[in-house]
Parts: C-alpha cells; structure tokens; sequence
C-alpha cells in the first residue's frame, strides 16, 4: 500500500492538466506543434459533469504529448485500476498523403493496426500543397476524400484537414470541437468506472479486509481527475463524502490509533497546504493518523474552494474546523507537545486571514452573504487573540495585558494547556529564572485616575487561579498559578466592583520557574521563527495584538456588529493609552463610553470613563473633561467609593471655577432633578404675582452652591405662547437629597403651565436639566383660578366642504344655546331661562359667530346635502348577497377652520365625517302566479333612517318585456295612502304585472333593462334625536293648499323573464361516473334542438366561456354550428377540455349568443360546480446496477 501511495502522490505532483496524445504517423508534428499549443487553454469547453449535464468551462488547460513520450509510454496497464486519470482523454492522428494507391495500401492498414485499440481518436489531415492550383493539393483532395469515407461513420465524423493556403479559423473549430467531444465522452466512462468501484467498496465496508486506503486511493483519483476537468464542484462534493466516510471509520474503529501530531513542524497549520507531508509518511496499516489528515482533506476543499472564487465559503468552513479540531486536540492533549493547541489554532487563524483576504474582493457577493464573511473574519482574528495572549501569559507577559472585561472573560471561559507534566526549568536557566523574577518584583501597577481602586480581573479561568494552601513542590498536572502584578496589599483594601475574595501573593521564584519552563517548552514547540518572534519580547507581543485587534475590529464594523467592533476599539485604546498615544486612545474611548452608554451597561462604563476623562485631562480637552466628570458622576453609587465620587465634584467644580475659552452648558438632569408641590395646583388671580415651591433632588456626594437658578413655565392651552422663565432670588446650596426652594412669580396670562426646563450656574458655567423627580409628584401643574377657555367674541367659522357634499345656500344655518336635557328638567326655574337662537348667512364658506356664543356652548346647525349619481339597487328576498355595501360609499367630510382670539390669531382645525344613508332599503319577491303570464310582485320598503317615514304614493316604471296589470298606471292594486312607516320596520306594497311580448323588431331596439320603483315620501322627526326633515324642502306657504311638496326616492330593480315561449332547448350530458382529474382530457356536451321555427339561418353561433385558471379548452370556443331551420332538428356540440387546478370548479358554459336568453329552455341545466381530483402521485423507480 504504501508503494501505491507513493505512486500516488507522485502521479498528483506531475500530472495536473488533461493530457491529449498525439500518434505522428507521417512525422509532421514539429511543423505543427506551435500552433497546436497556441490553441491551450481552451476557451470555452462544454463538458459534463457527474449527472450528465453539460458545464461550460472557460479556459480548460490541457498538454499535447507525443506517444512516444516517456510519461505516457512508462505508463503500464494495471496502473489504470487506480490511476486511469493520468491517460490521454483523446489521441491525435497525424498523417499526410499525396498518393491514393499509397494510401490504400500503405497508410490505411497502418492506421487501422493503431486505432484498433484506441476509443476517442480522430485523424488530422496536414496538406502540404503551397496553393490550390496545384497538382499535389488535387491528389491530396482525392486522398482525404479516401479517408473520409473509411473512418467517418454515420454518427460521428472523426476526420479534418489542416490546410495552409485555406482558412484556418474553419479548421480550429472543426478540430476543437472533435477535441471536446473526445475528452466529454472519456471522461464520462472514467466517472463511471470510479463510481463503479467506489460503489462496489462501499457495499464492503463492513468486511474485516475491507481498507480504508483503497477507498482513498479511489475516491481521491475521482476527486483529482474532476479538478483537472475544472469540475470543481463536483470534485468538491467527493472530498465531502471522503471526510465523512473518514470520520465514521475513525470512530467505528476497533483498536486505539495513533494519532500525530508530535513531530517537528507539526504544531504550524497545514489546512491550507495539502502537500505539506507525504502520504507514506501518515499512512498507518490500512488508513491514515488522524492529525495529518484531516488537515489535508481540508487542505484539498480549501483549494477547490479558492478555485471557485468563494474565500467567504473557506473563511466559514475554516472556521467551523478549527473549532471542532481544537476540541480533538484537546482529548489528546497529555500526548502532544507543550501549547501545540494554541499553537496550532493561532497558525490556523493566521493562515486562514491571509488566504482568504488574498482572494476576496468587495461586491462580489451578496450584501448578508459579505456581512457574514467579515464576521467570520472577526472571530478569526479574535480566536487568534486571545491564544497569542494565552501564550504571553504563559511566559509572564500578564502584567502588559490589559486586564480588561473582554480580555478576562474570552482568557477565562477557554481552557488552561493540560500537558502530563508542568514543562521544568532547564539546568542552565537559572540566570533567566532570576531576572523574570526581578521583572515580577518591580511591575508596578497602573493608578486609575481620581485614585479609583479596584480589584484586577483575573486572566484564567477560576480552578487554575492560585491558592498558597494547597501549592506543592511539583506543580500539579495542568495547573497554572496566577500570576501577581504587585498590586496585592492594594487589592486587599480595595472594594471589589465584583465583591470576589482578594488574591493572595504568589511566591514570585516559584513563578519565576513556572514562566522560563513554559518558555522553553514552547521554543520547542514553535518551529516558526516568524511566530516566535512575537513572543520574544513585550513590545513585538503588543505590536501583533495591536494589528489582531484592529483587524477583529475593522471586520465587524464591515459585518454591521457594532457593539463588537466598540468592544475591540476599547482594547485598541488601552494599547494606545499605555503608549502615551492620548489623542488616538480618547478618540476610541469615545466610541466604547456611548456604546456601554446607550446599552445601560454601567458596569462596563465605570471601568473605562475614567480612562477617557483621564485622556481628556492630558489632552486639555476641558468642555470634555466636565462632561465625563458629570458622566462618573451620574452612574449608580454602587459603582464608586465615596471619596472617588467626591473627587469626580471636586474636579467639577475647579473646572467651573476657572476660566473656559470656550465654555459649554452642561446637561445635569441625572444629577438635579426637580418637580411641584404634592397639593393641589396653584391657583392665583389673574394679573397677581405669586410664588412657586420647587423640590430639587440632588445627587451631589456633597453640597454643591449655583450662583444662579431659573425655571421655565410652559403654557399647556397654548403652545405657540412664548415660555417664560423665573428665577431665584440670590444663591442657593444643594445638600445632597431633597432641597425646597422658592421661586418668585410674576404675573401670567390666564391658563395652566406646568413645569419646563430648570437652568443655573455653577462657577462660569451654566447647566440645565430637564428630568422630573421620580420620587416627586406627577402633576407638575399650576394654574388661576380663571379657568382657560377661548375667547370666541368675533370668531370667525369657515366651513368647507368635501367632494360628494354640498351646502343648502337657499336656507340659513341656525346657532342655538346647548341645553343639558337631565339638568333642565330638574331645575325649577327652568322655563324662566333666556333662549338664545340665531340665525347665520354663510358668506365665501365662512361667517361670523355671534357675540352670545362666546361663553357658552352652543350648538350649530349646518344644512347639507349628499350628492351621488349612482342609483340605488334593489335586491331579492331571500337571497343572500355575497357581497357587504362599504360604509365608505355614504361617508363624507366636513372641514371646520376656528379663527378665534383678540386678533383672530389662534386656530383650531377639525375634520368632521358625516355618514347618509337611503331612506329605504327596496327588496322584492314574487307571490303568486296568475295565468296569462300574470303575476303579483311584492315590493317590501325597509327604512333605514330614525324618524317616521310617510310614504303618499308609490309607483313603477317597468323596463321592457313587462306591461302593467289592472288600471295600467304602475300604482298598486290597493290604495292606502298615505302609509306611515315607523323607524327600522317594514312595509309591503303588492303589484300586478303581466309579462309582454316582444318582436324580433323590439330586440333590435335598444331595450331598458331595469324597473324603477318611485316612492314619494316625507319625513317627520327631530333633529335632535338624530334625523329631522331636509330643510330645503320646506317652501313658504303655497298658493294652492292643494299643491304639497315632497321627497322622491328612486331604486333600481331587475325582473327577470320567465321562458314563456321557448324557442330552443338545451341540455348538458351528464359527465362519466369516474371523477375528474387534473391534467386528464373530460369532453364536455351539450344537446341542441329547435322547438320552433323561429328564423331562417340553417346554423346556429355558439360560444363556450370557462376560466382560465382552472380549464384549459383545446379546440375552438367560438365558431357556428349547422342547426336546420325545421321544427325538432337537433344537434351535438362537445368540446375537449383539461382540468388545471384541483378543487370544486365552475364547468365551462355554453352561450348562444344571437338567442335571447329568455327563449332558451334549459333542461337538464349545466351543473353550477364540479369536483376537480389532484393529479395521481408521481414516482421514481431506482433500477440496481
């Protein structure tokens, strides 16, 4: 096995293209070698792939060699079992001939004899004539004539002619396309004989001989020979099913195997360098160490991947295995060298970056498709982080990482190195133990600024941090002591943010050892030098975790992860803040304080406000500087000891004390908050001063003086009124908590205010706040004892009016006193109340209002009438209508515009909707039939509106086809006149009709096609119950008592004729009893027959109507059917339809369309829905091979 892998891998090495054989018969290919290879690549090939469908592949390479060449002729034929992709995928012949009988005799046995074992081959004909005229170029035409009719056939023509003095464009095509016909259809049989035997392996798999290299060996030729073909999907799913294939016979083996990964180089990534090891060198008995390969066949999908143009796809994929192969070499990490997991993961990271920024380009892909890939590549570049500061802390660089809250949880939550044993110290490193513990001696700690004091988070997780009661001479298996940064007698009087136990100090010798026998121990294990070099010294670790962090931060800002690009702008700024880069470190500060800001993380903020204020300091940055101050000072004081929340006001109030170049308001509503008395509003005389109570909450650890305080009131009647402002007497001193101050108020207008924005001074700077107290009241009011009403003296009304809605000009619009019915009745001397009533003209849409309305309330009637066009419908009794009438048909609007006050400056706008309804609601129903075509019609008058209707005459005007019954004036058969309907009830009136005749001269007319019914009617009711008469029918008094005005109301009906005089008699043939399918052919028919001779014509136009969307109709729809003229001819018409769409359908119709429809007899009538099956299920049948 491992000779045939060798072979293998030396076959994959050399042989990376087609390769295209070419059998120079007649010694011609150093004449034409250039111009063969000038034609590789090829540009555009048409092959298949692995499902036989044809792909487009632009620029196939290939290789032209000689059969005699030594790499196709060493090649021997038990090879092909496994290696069959290295042979030629087609063979070139290469002749000339200028003689026929040469040909025949000579030329065409030879090349049967060489083609007999050949499958994809095709014969190139080189001419060498010099022109056409020429007698060689006639021979060499009889010759190639020759040759076509011997080794063409029928299917397949595998001759072409290169000829010098003719076109050659014809001839490159020509030979092409032969050339990728050759190559589609060997490459088809070596998929096949892959499958074959690939499938053959497969079903052997749980045999004890059965190996998984052989698979390998198969599988990849597979894989290789489609990469070759530039089939690069294909050959990327048969890497697939080998990793899995390779995982199931990792797990499902029987005996432990070893697993790899202890040699020299092993610990740098090789998932994007399958070349990396030989496979002898993995191979072990029957399948391969788990370590390398894996790696490989990662390295191998990488590479298809890149191909492809899809770095997104290798960052996400590479991801995803790094992860999973961290965790396997978790489980044997007591047997791998010191760190190689970290190792290995920061090499994996790195390599991964790298490739796939070489190959992404922006715009490629889709937006969420790039959103993605920048996220993976920020948590690539934060898993290199976080183990490039695992290993510096390893060898005592815990001191210069910031012990931040990112930091420690991402340290914290990854496991520590396990290794069997604790890495020792040399014997000739005792001089490196001394000065790493004079290193640790002299680490002083960073003092935060206003002297905050807190406990450092540690950096691993809690059971490897250090206990001095159970520390031994030898250092337990896996156990790391944390390191102490000198800061302990400090910690252990501090306050912990965390309230976690303080760290004990750590034997700094014993610590010392610890740090240079991990030191060593990964010299050992790092073989890059590139590597190591970031861990040799402090300033090249901070410069690769500066660049790591920039990259994870630029990489989330690009995937739209803000919060977690903020969080990398934090470790960038500490990087910055250490190296005196101030500007650049509170620039990111910036960022990192309105993140954990806007989130409510407090937490959070506490630990890095004060570095910005800090920053802000040193920079000179006063207006900056104050507001983080009051930003400290704002956050829970929970967060902060006492005497550091006094010296955030200290500095607060040095700052307000001098002088600013540019001073800027502070907003304080955090710190003071303020709200009204609890009692009731304050109620003053209009135009009398008065003074306000303020409660102040001050959050101030001590008392703070404002050399001034103001306060805004804000008028809630009136918000276009200007705020005004009052203000304090003199000085005041807040005292930490509540604090009552009183304000002097000068005179307002009537009205009620409440409480707007509190302003003051502290030093040279004012402030502002505009926060309520929570612990305070919640109205904040106060008002006069004028209540605030509108002055309506003068005001001015302008009504306009919407479309479908106009104004009865011809009647005045009445204004009268609002009467509270209750409260009316009840008092005594009710009666005894004046009335005010008036009446108003209404001028260019508007009108004044009288002056006695101005301090009451009133009531305004507006006289409007609904105009529409459409006339109303009368339905059927008894039958449901599928189809509601919209409430918006009879809605219209009414816009009002107050123009009120002294100088008619305040306006108040409204939108008032009003909503007409018919005064009857018209159905109707047939009640008795009489003979003669008589019938009696009973037309039913609902009322819709809330008064009495009394209706004084009723009568209809029938359309054509109806003829009145009786007296003939359309009235009813009785009079009871006049009739009183009362509010939402019911009344019938009967009619008699009789069914007229009609001519063919009268359906040439133009006929009306609906019955009016008119009612005329008049309404008695109030108006203020809702519905009074229409004022613009009351008239003055008539000259003639005998002449009365009222309404008219009209609506639509439609009578339907009954078949009296049947002229035609169509019937539907019943459909077969089996039911219908989708997508089965169902004939349709229908049976015509003459009852009478009503015309002439000898045929008959029919029309078939069915929905498109559930029939489709083969055949014609429309066309003229021949029906004799004769009394009882009949007639058959059918027409072939295909159900489309499943379900209870409506069949298609049947019309005639130059028959009235009331002269056709229906019996029996066509069915009002049929059922429609959905089609059968489909199936597939899988055929063994």
């Amino acid at each position: 096995m491992a000779n045939i892998l060798a072979q293998f891998q030396s076959i994959k090495i050399s042989c990376d293209q087609l390769v295209i054989a070419v059998k120079d018969v007649s010694d011609l290919w150093p004449l034409v070698k250039e111009r063969f290879e000038d034609r590789l690549p090829f540009k555009r090939a048409i092959i298949n792939n692995k499902t036989h469908h044809p792909m487009t592949v632009n620029d196939l390479p290939a290789e032209f060699l000689l059969t005699t060449d030594s790499r196709i002729k060493s090649r021997v034929p038990q090879d092909q079992l496994y290696f069959c992709f290295q042979e030629p995928y087609a063979t070139v012949v290469l002749i000339t001939c200028e003689d026929l009988d040469e040909f025949k005799t000579i030329l065409k046995p030879r090349l049967k004899l060489i083609l007999q074992n050949e499958e994809e081959w095709f014969i190139v004909f080189v001419s060498k004539s010099t022109s056409e005229k020429d007698h060689t170029n006639k021979m060499e035409k009889k010759v190639y004539a020759r040759l076509e009719v011997d080794f063409n056939s029928r299917r397949r023509e595998r001759c072409c002619k290169l000829d010098s003095h003719e076109t050659e464009a014809t001839f490159w095509d020509d030979f092409e396309l032969k050339i990728m016909e050759c190559i589609r259809n060997t490459l088809d049989r070596r998929i096949q004989f892959y499958e074959d035997e690939i499938r053959k392996l497969n079903e052997q798999r749980l045999m004890p001989t059965w190996s998984f290299c052989t698979f390998f060996i198969l599988k990849e030729s597979l894989a290789f020979m489609l990469e070759m073909a530039y089939l690069h999907e294909d050959s990327l799913r048969e890497y697939d099913e080998l990793k899995l294939c390779y995982i199931e016979t990792v797990k499902n083996a029987d005996k432990q195997r070893a697993f790899g990964g202890k040699e020299h180089g092993d610990d740098q990534s090789a998932i994007l360098s399958r070349n990396n090891k030989q496979l002898t060198q993995i191979v072990q008995e029957t399948s391969f160490r788990e370590f390398e390969f894996q790696q490989y066949l990662f390295a191998c999908q990488a590479k298809l991947l890149l191909s492809l143009n899809r770095p997104y796809d290798v960052a996400s994929r590479g991801f995803s295995f790094v992860i999973s192969f961290s965790e396997t070499l978790a489980v044997h990490e007591s047997n791998l060298p010191f760190c190689l997991r970290e190792v290995w993961v920061l090499t994996s990271c790195l390599s991964l970056l790298n490739a796939t920024a070489d190959h992404y380009r922006d715009g490629q892909v889709a937006h969420d498709i790039e959103r993605e890939y920048y996220r993976i590549r920020g948590e690539l570049y934060s898993l290199s982080r976080i183990k490039l500061m695992r290993l510096a802390y390893l060898i005592g660089y815990g001191s210069n990482i910031e012990r931040s809250p990112v930091n420690c949880a991402s340290l914290s939550m990854l496991p520590c190195p396990k290794p069997a044993t604790w890495p020792s110290v040399p014997s000739d490193a005792s001089s490196e133990v001394l000065v790493k513990e004079k290193e640790i001696i002299q680490v002083t700690p960073r003092i935060k600024h206003f002297g905050i004091q807190r406990k450092p988070l540690p950096l691993e997780p809690p059971p490897v941090q250090f206990d001095p009661y159970h520390l031994s001479p030898p250092l337990s298996a896996g156990t790391m002591p944390q390191a102490s940064d000198g800061s302990d007698s400090e910690a252990q009087a501090s306050v912990s943010r965390t309230n976690s136990t303080p760290v004990s100090s750590v034997d700094t010798t014993r610590l010392a050892e610890v740090y240079v026998g991990a030191e060593h121990a990964l010299r050992e294990t790092i073989s890059d030098p590139d590597l190591w070099k970031f861990l040799s010294s402090i300033d090249e670790f901070e410069k690769k975790n500066l660049e790591l962090s920039k990259g994870a931060a630029d990489s989330y800002y690009h995937a739209w992860w803000k919060r977690h690009g903020v969080v990398f702008d934090g470790e960038i700024a500490s990087v910055y803040f250490k190296h005196k880069n101030y500007d650049q470190a509170a620039s990111s500060y910036e960022k990192v304080c309105a993140l954990y800001s806007g989130e409510g993380w407090q937490d959070l903020l506490a630990d890095v406000l004060p570095n910005l204020a800090e920053c802000q300091k040193i920079l000179n940055d006063k207006p900056g500087y104050l507001t983080s101050c009051v930003r400290l000072l704002s956050l829970d004081k929970k967060l902060f000891l006492t005497k550091e929340r006094q010296a955030f006001q200290s500095e607060l109030v040095h700052l307000a004390q001098s002088e600013m170049a540019d001073p800027v308001p502070l907003d304080v509503s955090s710190l003071i908050t303020y709200s009204g008395h609890s009692g009731p509003p304050v109620e003053l005389c209009d135009g009398d001063p008065g003074t306000l109570s303020v409660t102040l909450w001050s959050e101030f650890p001590d008392d703070i003086t404002l050399e001034s305080l103001s306060l805004t009131l804000t008028a809630t009647h009136n918000a276009d009124e200007r705020v005004k402002a009052i203000k304090s007497s003199g000085v005041s001193i807040l005292k930490t908590g509540r604090n009552t101050i009183d304000l002097s108020l000068p005179p307002q207008k009537p009205g009620s205010y409440v409480l707007g924005v509190l302003t003051g001074q502290i030093g040279h700077l004012r402030f502002r706040s505009h926060g309520f107290s929570r612990g305070g009241p919640t109205d904040n009011d106060i008002s006069y004892d004028k209540p605030a009403k509108p002055i309506l003296k003068g005001a001015r009304l302008h009504i306009d009016v919407g479309p479908g809605l106009k104004i009865e000009e011809s009647r005045a619009i009445e204004i009268e006193k609002y009467v509270d019915n209750d409260n009316h009745n009840n008092s005594s001397n009710a009666s005894d109340g004046p009335t005010e009533f008036s009446q108003l003209n209404l001028t260019n849409g508007s009108m004044e209002l009288p002056n006695w309305a101005s301090s009451i309330t009133s009531i305004l009637w507006v006289p409007v009438c609904a105009i529409s066009d459409e006339l109303p419908k009368g339905t059927s009794a008894g039958v449901i209508s599928t189809t509601r009438p919209s409430i918006a048909n009879g809605l219209r609007t009414l816009a009002l515009k107050l123009e009120f006050g002294a100088s008619h400056n305040q306006i108040l706008k409204r939108t008032i909707p009003v909503h007409f309804t018919d005064p009857f609601h018209i159905s109707t129903r047939v009640t008795d039939h009489g003979s003669g075509g008589s019938l009696f019609l009973q037309v039913i008058l609902q009322s819709q509106v809330k008064a009495s209707l009394t209706i004084h005459d009723v009568w209809l005007d029938l359309q054509d086809g109806f003829s009145h019954a009786g007296r003939g004036d359309g009235r009813p058969t009785s009079g009871m006149f006049p009739l009183i309907v009362p509010p939402g009830s019911k009344s019938g009136i009967l009619f008699g009709i009789s069914v007229g005749t009609t001519t063919p001269e009268d359906e040439g007319k133009a006929m009306r096609r609906d019955t009016i019914i008119n009612v005329k009617y008049e309404i008695c009711g109030d108006r203020n119950l809702g519905s009074h008469a229409p004022l613009s029918i009351k008239t003055e008094v008539p000259k003639h008592d005998d002449v009365t005005s009222f309404l008219t109301f009209k609506s639509g009906l439609v009578l339907q004729r009954p078949v009296q005089e049947p002229l035609l008699a169509v019937a539907f043939i019943p459909l077969p009893s089996n039911s219908l399918t989708v997508g089965q052919l169902v004939t349709f028919k229908w049976r015509l027959e003459r009852l009478t001779s009503f015309d002439s014509k000898d045929e008959l136009l029919y029309e078939v109507n069915a929905n498109s969307k559930n029939w489709m109709i083969a055949g014609r729809k429309r066309g003229h059917a021949p029906l004799s003229s004769k009394q009882g001819a009949r007639i058959e018409i059918s027409i072939m339809c295909v159900p489309v769409a499943a379900g209870h359908v409506r069949p298609p119709q049947l019309y005639l369309p130059n028959v009235n429809r009331d002269n056709i007899c229906c019996n029996p009538a066509s069915p009002h829905l049929v059922c429609v099956l959905p089609p059968p299920l489909s199936s597939s049948f899988c055929i063994p091979a």
